[in-house]
């Protein structure tokens, strides 16, 4: 993509990955969103092991406030709470948007979208990670490549949640 100074943007393409659950769509909506701290990998994917290791704190819960404007915060083990994203579409049982920001860096939100479709078996369950563009290149790097085996990782949990 080229801009008005002459200058290109590279563009990259979004990360997504599908998981069907045999669960109808307002319960998976509901696991996915308000129930995600029942099956989001901690242990693997927080502030605490990303950014603060040294630092003797783990990561004590997830929480997701499930609302328009809502936010995803994690919990540490010395009461301390930090941000990963704001919820920015809320459409109860068919899709939620985040602006996704798991992390101290001055860098831009990504953005997160995850969809629910009823299937004859239960819901199919779309995520789309996009807007890697907006990071800069040396950060997005290596974190999109966290993110492809991530996701991957992350609905799978997910799936045997709903599976419960």
């Amino acid at each position: 993509m080229r801009h008005d100074d002459g200058s290109v943007k590279a563009t990259v393409e979004p990360i997504r990955q599908e998981v069907t659950v045999r669960a109808d769509p307002d319960h998976a909506f509901a696991l996915f969103t308000a129930g995600m701290g029942t099956w989001w990998p901690l242990d693997a994917y927080s502030r605490a092991v990303n950014e603060l290791a040294d630092e003797g704190v783990a990561a004590a819960r997830l929480e997701f406030r499930p609302r328009m404007g809502g936010a995803i915060l994690e919990h540490l083990s010395d009461g301390r709470i930090l941000p990963w994203a704001e919820v920015t579409a809320w459409h109860p049982p068919r899709s939620v948007r985040i602006a996704w920001h798991p992390h101290s860096e001055p860098e831009p939100p990504t953005e997160v979208e995850v969809t629910f479709t009823q299937r004859e078996r239960g819901t199919l369950v779309e995520l789309e990670h996009r807007g890697w563009e907006r990071l800069s290149g040396g950060f997005r790097d290596g974190l999109y490549e966290i993110y492809v085996r991530g996701w991957v990782t992350t609905l799978d949990r997910f799936a045997a949640a709903a599976e419960r």
